[in-house]
């Protein structure tokens, strides 16, 4: 007696389906051996419509929408130094100067 299983009938791959598995296969063991190196995510000052501004005579900063003013106590970065992601080259560097009521670029008083 033969015996009858309702298991389904293996699948058959194609040549092509077999190099994409492999492929994916391969891929997939790169990024496991690497860590992920090579990719560095980088978080973003401000979002989408907003610019940084820098806090008057302080190391403080916020974001403003694009269409509005900085508020009281705050002023626009001088061009070319603004910050765009965290720790950048300009973050860094506002973060031990600020601006004076003038606008000049000055040691941040509570640089540490």
């Amino acid at each position: 007696m033969s015996r009858r299983t309702n298991s389904p009938a293996p699948r058959v791959r194609s040549g092509r389906a077999r190099v994409v598995a492999a492929a994916l296969t391969g891929a997939l063991a790169v990024v496991a051996l690497t860590g992920c190196a090579g990719f560095e995510y980088r978080e973003d000052i401000c979002s989408d419509g907003e610019y940084p501004v820098l806090s008057v005579g302080g190391t403080g900063s916020a974001c403003v929408p694009d269409a509005e003013e900085p508020p009281a106590g705050f002023a626009r970065y001088p061009e070319g130094k603004v910050p765009e992601q965290v720790d950048d080259k300009w973050d860094v560097y506002w973060d031990t100067h600020t601006l004076d009521k003038d606008g000049n670029t000055v040691v941040a008083p509570d640089a540490g």
